[in-house]
C-alpha cells in the first residue's frame, strides 16, 4: 500500500534518512514508499537472499542478526522507530548481509531501488542528500563496530 499523510511526513522529517531534504522533495519520496506490516516473529529479510529495497521503521521493534561461521546466530542490532535497514543492497547491489526479524507487530516503509532511481532522475539534489544520509549512517555503524572490536581485543 502506497501511503502519504501529514503524520507520516512529520515522522519521516525526524529520521536521519531524510535530513536536509526539502518538503517538496520529501512529498515526492513519500509517494514512492510502500507500507509493509509484519506480525511479531515474522522475518522481513534473510541473510544471503537477493535484495532490491530498504526499509524505514515506523513502529515496532526488530532484531538484526547474522549467522557466524560456527552456525551460531549473532545478534547485531535492535531497531525501532526512525531506524532504517537494507540500504546496503541499494548501494552495492549485493545479497542481504543480515537477517531482520520483527519482535513485535511492525510497520515499515519500503523504498525499492527502482523507485530510488526514479527519484534520482526527478530530483538529483534531494537524491544526493538521501545518499549522503545513508553514508553518514553507514559510517556511524562502522565506528560502533570498530569500537566493539577494540573493546573485545
Amino acid at each position: 500500500m502506497v501511503v502519504s499523510s501529514p503524520d507520516l511526513k512529520a515522522f519521516l522529517l525526524e529520521t536521519p534518512f531524510f535530513g536536509g531534504v526539502s518538503h517538496a522533495s520529501l512529498d515526492h519520496l513519500v509517494s514512492m514508499l510502500i507500507e509493509r506490516r509484519f506480525d511479531a516473529g515474522a522475518t522481513v529479510v534473510v541473510e544471503g537472499e537477493p535484495g532490491s529495497s530498504m526499509f524505514i521503521v515506523h513502529s515496532g521493534e526488530l532484531v538484526v542478526s547474522k549467522i557466524a561461521n560456527t552456525e551460531r546466530i549473532i545478534r547485531l542490532a535492535d531497531l525501532g522507530p526512525g531506524d532504517f535497514f537494507g540500504e546496503m543492497t541499494l548501494i552495492e547491489m549485493q545479497n542481504r548481509s543480515a537477517t531482520v526479524v520483527a519482535e513485535s507487530p511492525t510497520v515499515l516503509y519500503e523504498l525499492t531501488a527502482r523507485k530510488l532511481y526514479a527519484f534520482y532522475k526527478a530530483d538529483i539534489f534531494a537524491y544526493v542528500m538521501v545518499l549522503q544520509n545513508i553514508n553518514r549512517e553507514l559510517c556511524r555503524r562502522l565506528r560502533r563496530a570498530d569500537s566493539r572490536g577494540a573493546a573485545d581485543a
